[in-house]
């Protein structure tokens, strides 16, 4: 079947799993665009994985150091999912974070400055609400000024990023 990857049914010409949810199976490049089938794309994160904390924030910092916020926001999507209750709504805010500086790179500048400030904005109200401001050894208040300070410099100059230069650091 033509734009299908041979996972899954795909008799709708969508890519499926072997449970017949719906996955792109296109390759990604390093800022998870998608890139046309058979072209050799950056190995995909796999989805669903349960880490630590400490282990999420090692990944996810390893992606973005490598220019790979896509990837990254992956790694703290699954903690979202996947992570207690009380945590949720940090790692989400780290994912709009990382999903931020990916856009930011590809040249979605108006995304990308959104989803900064969205995503500094739930960092921040997290640490306040729990009182907690470095969980798992990050400093939420380098998180946030970083995300603020990249979302100013790519509304005033219009600058696509280079997502492996503007790399936050989660442990400061």
């Amino acid at each position: 079947m033509s734009g299908t990857s041979g996972v899954g049914d795909g008799s709708d010409g969508r890519d499926r799993d072997g449970d017949g949810r719906a996955r792109n199976a296109r390759p990604r490049d390093g800022l998870g665009r998608p890139l046309p089938y058979g072209t050799a794309g950056v190995a995909r994160q796999p989805e669903g994985i349960v880490r630590a904390p400490e282990q999420t924030v090692v990944e996810a910092q390893a992606l973005l150091d490598a220019g790979k916020p896509f990837h990254a926001h992956e790694v703290f999507e699954d903690a979202w999912k996947s992570g207690p209750a009380e945590e949720r709504a940090l790692w989400r805010a780290l994912a709009q974070v990382a999903v931020g500086l990916t856009h930011a790179a590809r040249g979605n500048l108006t995304g990308g400055v959104r989803l900064l400030r969205r995503g500094a904005g739930g960092v921040e109200e997290w640490a306040r609400d729990s009182g907690r401001a470095r969980p798992h050894g990050m400093d939420l208040g380098g998180v946030t000024r970083w995300a603020r300070a990249l979302a100013d410099h790519v509304e005033a100059t219009g600058d696509v990023v280079d997502a492996a230069a503007r790399a936050p650091r989660l442990r400061g």
